[in-house]
């Protein structure tokens, strides 16, 4: 929100010290309903059928299959998650470690600003994950910064160490 100098930026960094545990007050949800609203403008909402969600949706798609095989491929169960634990949910833990990368689709389909959403919009959308971010003092394909953030995630876990964490960097 920065990037595109929205004022609600503001607004939202002054939530995060409002959040509490299990947000009874609801801040996350507050948030997200301002986020959008600047983002894609007062009139959207996450639940309408348009192409702008379309594309939400399938830029999130990609990123929840992407984290699964990393999740997989280093032992871990999916549905287990850290803050995600909806029962109906198997994809928890990936829901969780996707998070932080949720902003990269939300920059390109503003970018897009697509009025439908076919195989072209698709191939455009799909073309985050060749994205160049910069992660552990590299510069990488988004690709491969997730499965160098997720075995940085188990690594911390299973060292108790939160510095071992290894988030990315991607300039809008």
């Amino acid at each position: 929100m920065e990037f595109w100098n929205l004022r609600e930026s503001e607004m939202l960094y002054g939530y995060i010290g409002e959040i509490q545990f299990a947000d009874p007050t609801n801040r996350e949800g507050h948030a997200a309903k301002v986020y959008f609203n600047a983002l894609f403008g007062l009139d959207f909402t996450r639940t309408e059928e348009n192409s702008t969600n379309a594309a939400l949706n399938y830029g999130y798609s990609l990123l929840l299959s992407t984290f699964n095989r990393c999740i997989t491929a280093n032992g871990y169960l999916t549905q287990l998650g850290l803050f995600h634990d909806n029962m109906f949910n198997p994809f928890n833990l990936a829901s969780d470690l996707m998070e932080p990368f949720r902003p990269i689709v939300d920059w390109r389909v503003k970018v897009m600003q697509p009025n439908k959403f076919e195989r072209e919009e698709k191939m455009e959308v799909l073309g985050i994950l060749q994205s160049d971010v910069q992660i552990n003092g590299r510069n990488e394909f988004l690709n491969n910064a997730i499965k160098i953030y997720c075995k940085s995630i188990f690594d911390a876990i299973n060292q108790e160490d939160l510095s071992e964490i290894k988030f990315y960097k991607y300039e809008f």
